[in-house]
């Protein structure tokens, strides 16, 4: 709520004022032109949003580009939480990374509360899923591992793809046994906090999702170890935290929730912000597995177990629905092979039956039509009889604390079946949904060990509008940072893909770097004779003249491919006295790449990073670490996504140009991060090469050239 006695101008006066004094009690820290009008952006938009009651609420979101050296985070958090603790509310700061996540817990946030001059408490917030479930981990640690039934949580994983260890079963149980109860010891010593973050090493996925606790399969204050939950607990801490740090993914999954402070009462920093369109249309997917169902074998006995040890009642003939349920999804699984097969002249006995077949305009084929509403009456049918179970359980908890054990036990074992059974519901939902927006949907078939994996698919294809409707209609203070949220010079993208376009509440500020980008760094561009739509012959010439070029490195360098293919023709290409010097992803863990390159270079050796994607954004080496940024070719999405190829085809038939309205502005954001890895810096001193001369051949590689760092310019012929 407000302070009636405090104005906005007031309280942003105070806030910018509160970042000006810890500009001043931090030694060494430079006054920033740039920083200061962030924090000024800042604390003026956040004054302005009223929180709480309101019959009208004021709201106001500042999306703000800031270049790489600025100080984002001095800047929005100085101003944020001095503002908070004003206005006493909080503080959400989301991001997209666990490094980003990692520096502001273990040092941003630390430093700020040593010179803010006002005490605030601050914590990381995470999903249930990295934090153990004691009762299952009691009851694992006791009776030696997966073969309780309860806890078979992996059992439709092929044997083959369990785990890539020649270990034999026996052996592997034995392995699971050990670590349970080391996890059940370190956590009754009270050496280990419950979060999987905190274990010395880092448990096998398969492992810990067998512990892990989860909404579905918890009956909160019913349970007997609820006290001691070290979810609830980890929650405690939240409530009693000034600033929350959470992730996007949390953030967008927790609407409505309680999990996190309500958006329409409390501050919200996205930084990171480029991201929340992807993860928009990540959260509001669906996927269903037609293939790995012998959960569904275990759903009538688990109902008919828990009915029976606690004296309930399951009214359906839940038997044959399941099996009437599973039947259908495994025609549905081959029609699906043989639609997908059809389309890519592949057969059930050939190498290589991996396909996608997406559905034009998202218009399901007329033969399915009645498979999926088949299967979505069942599987929605028994997704209600469990609810209705799951309820009865709880309420035998609640009246018969004697039997609290035994219905934990009863709920979770529930619980470990409602999300697939939900999964199913819920893709065929939206399989089956038409409206004048259309959905992407497809079917996949994998091939792996020797086992087929069909799938099915349905995504929505606008995130703006996703997130207009759960996100923004919900936060009434928010800044929106990063520092590629413009393309082409424009912000017009972004606003787009984020649903804030023509939204009054919403104001863009660029601002710049403190770098000298033209005296500092130089970005070149190659003209190959190849062109590089001819992916076979730009790709040997590219290779070739990257080659040439990596003679000459003296100390760190990355280079970016747009494909593993381009990465692997780069390797495979290596002369023997270069191979030594080339770190290559993949091959080991980011850290100790990333590790090794650091000590090469130190030592005053040559090293260099080969790398996708991942390796041009969020990468922080400066110095010699990288001198040179090399990029094999514009980094243009792959055009078979088929999200992507069903937006397209969307806007193609509204008489509007996909390639002008989303391809050119999606990469000009990426090539500003990947060019964005040269100076880190304002002692730095390095060059940009890129192979590709549609950057400065093209109308549109000049729009995307027009939104990068003001490199000095130079070109080169191949």
């Amino acid at each position: 709520m407000n302070d009636p006695r405090l104005s906005s101008e007031s309280l942003a006066d105070a806030a910018l004022a509160a970042y000006e004094n810890v500009l001043g009690a931090t030694p060494g820290f430079r006054p920033r032109a740039g920083q200061h009008a962030m924090a000024a952006c800042v604390a003026d938009t956040l004054a302005r949003a009223d929180l709480g009651e309101h019959a009208t609420p004021t709201k106001a979101i500042a999306v703000i580009q800031a270049g790489t050296g600025v100080g984002k985070s001095a800047a929005y958090a100085s101003t944020a939480i001095a503002l908070a603790l004003a206005r006493k509310t909080r503080v959400v700061i989301s991001t997209a990374t666990v490094a980003l996540q990692e520096q502001l817990m273990a040092k941003d946030l630390p430093a700020l509360a040593a010179t803010l001059g006002q005490p605030f408490a601050f914590a990381l917030a995470k999903g249930r899923g990295r934090y153990v479930c004691k009762l299952k981990l009691e009851r694992l640690a006791g009776s030696g591992g997966s073969h309780d039934a309860l806890f078979d949580a992996d059992e439709d994983a092929p044997t083959a793809t369990r785990y890539a260890s020649p270990l034999s079963e026996e052996a592997i149980e034995e392995r699971r046994t050990r670590l349970y109860e080391t996890m059940a010891n370190t956590l009754a010593s009270g050496s280990w906090d419950g979060d999987r973050d905190s274990l010395m090493d880092t448990p096998d996925p398969r492992d810990w999702s067998m512990v892990a606790a989860e909404r579905h399969t918890c009956t909160v204050r019913h349970c007997p170890r609820f006290s001691g939950c070290s979810y609830y607990q980890a929650r405690i801490r939240l409530s009693e935290a000034n600033v929350i740090v959470a992730n996007h993914d949390l953030v967008l999954a927790s609407l409505g929730m309680k999990t996190l402070p309500d958006l329409d009462n409390c501050l919200v920093i996205f930084d990171e912000g480029h991201h929340l369109p992807a993860v928009a249309l990540d959260q509001f997917s669906s996927a269903m597995d037609m293939s790995n169902l012998r959960w569904l074998d275990k759903l009538p006995k688990t109902l008919q177990e828990v009915s029976s040890k606690l004296s309930l009642h399951v009214g359906e003939d839940v038997q044959t629905v399941t099996s009437q349920l599973k039947a259908a999804l495994t025609t549905l699984a081959r029609m699906a092979m043989d639609l997908v097969w059809a389309q890519t002249g592949k057969n059930a006995h050939g190498e290589g039956q991996d396909g996608t077949l997406r559905f034009a305009n998202g218009v399901l084929p007329d033969e399915l039509v009645d498979p999926v509403t088949q299967i979505h009456a069942q599987a929605a049918g028994l997704s209600k009889v469990l609810e209705a179970v799951g309820v009865d359980v709880k309420a035998v908890a609640k009246e018969d604390p004697s039997q609290a054990v035994l219905c934990a036990q009863m709920y979770a074992q529930l619980g470990a079946l409602a999300p697939r059974l939900g999964s199913v519901v819920s893709t065929a939902s939206l399989l089956l949904e038409h409206g004048e927006q259309p959905l992407a949907k497809w079917l996949q078939i994998e091939s792996a060990h020797g086992y087929l994996t069909a799938t099915a698919h349905a995504c929505p294809i606008v995130p703006g509008d996703l997130l207009r409707q759960f996100l923004w209609s919900q936060v009434r203070g928010a800044i929106v940072t990063s520092a590629s949220l413009t393309s082409c010079g424009s912000f017009d993208y972004f606003l787009r893909e984020a649903g804030l376009v023509s939204n009054p509440a919403v104001q863009a500020l660029e601002v710049a770097s403190p770098f000298d980008y033209a005296a500092q760094g130089s970005l070149t561009v190659v003209h190959t004779r190849a062109d590089p739509k001819q992916a076979e012959a730009y790709t040997a010439e590219m290779v070739r003249l990257l080659m040439a070029d990596i003679e000459q490195v003296q100390r760190g360098a990355l280079v970016l491919f747009t494909s593993r293919a381009q990465m692997r023709a780069a390797t495979d290409a290596l002369p023997g006295h270069l191979i030594d010097m080339v770190l290559v992803q993949g091959t080991q863990s980011r850290t100790r790449l990333l590790e090794a390159h650091a000590t090469r270079v130190a030592s005053g050796m040559p090293s260099v990073l080969f790398g996708l994607q991942s390796f041009g954004e969020g990468l922080d080496l400066p110095g010699e670490l990288c001198e040179t940024v090399f990029i094999a070719k514009l980094p243009f999405a792959p055009p078979s996504d088929p999200v992507d190829e069903a937006r397209a085809e969307w806007l193609r038939s509204v008489g509007r140009d996909p390639f002008n309205e989303l391809v050119i502005p999606a990469t000009g954001i990426k090539l500003l991060q990947w060019t964005g890895r040269a100076i880190r810096t304002e002692a730095d001193r390095a060059q940009v090469i890129c192979y590709d001369k549609r950057l400065t051949q093209q109308a549109y590689g000049r729009r995307m050239l027009a939104g990068l760092p003001p490199y000095r310019l130079e070109t080169r012929q191949g």
